[in-house]
């Protein structure tokens, strides 16, 4: 095959997935071919160069190469789903932060961290929604779990790994997380403080702030 022909396979594969495909899945494409990693990888810089001026771009993530919007078409392709976002309680995007940044933590890390116990609804939801998974188990009473983030998050953030992560301010990156699909979160509840009766929403978010600071 020629190079223009392996790289209209890996255009139209990656084209027609719906899903980051791994570098070991696109040279799977090319059975008679002796293509190596490597060659794959330079055939997809050509291919990240040809889509240089256009509306979608090739990027590597975490789950593997995927087209995407750029971001600046964002707001045009928003006037096809006028509809608005669904919401979604602060609960929960703090306690998908705590993770994502301060991982592996245990339920009782974050209870210690937001003042207020965590609902097992919304830790359920996060890892049916694939973004959170038991990394381990801490040598403590109980053997509680390690919580941390999975590689459908990083793709779903289009990262690559959780170096990535960006360095922001607390709420820039609550409005990071915000940007996430999170129809179907619980919404928000009554939360029970975990640390004091005193302990205030105002609190429970300075909280978030500086463990995410550290």
């Amino acid at each position: 095959m020629t190079e223009n022909e392996i790289i209209r396979v890996l255009e139209t594969a990656l084209l027609c997935s719906d899903q980051p495909v791994p570098l070991a899945d696109l040279r799977k494409l090319f059975v008679t071919e002796t293509l190596s990693l490597d060659d794959i990888r330079r055939h997809l810089a050509v291919l990240q160069l040809d889509w240089k001026e256009r509306g979608l771009e090739l990027v590597s993530l975490a789950g593997g190469w995927r087209f995407q919007s750029r971001p600046e078409m964002q707001r045009y392709l928003e006037r096809l789903s006028p509809s608005r976002p669904p919401r979604y309680s602060r609960a929960v995007l703090e306690t998908l932060a705590i993770i994502a940044w301060r991982q592996p933590v245990t339920r009782g890390d974050i209870e210690e961290i937001r003042g207020v116990a965590v609902s097992t609804q919304i830790v359920r939801a996060l890892e049916e929604r694939g973004w959170i998974e038991v990394l381990g188990y801490r040598d403590a009473p109980g053997r509680p779990a390690l919580l941390g983030t999975t590689r459908q998050f990083l793709d779903d953030l289009g990262l690559r790994a959780l170096d990535d992560l960006p360095r922001l301010d607390p709420q820039d990156t609550l409005d990071v997380l915000a940007g996430l699909d999170l129809s179907g979160m619980p919404s928000e509840q009554q939360e029970v403080p975990v640390i004091a009766p005193g302990v205030s929403a105002g609190q429970g978010e300075a909280n978030v702030a500086e463990a995410i600071k550290e």
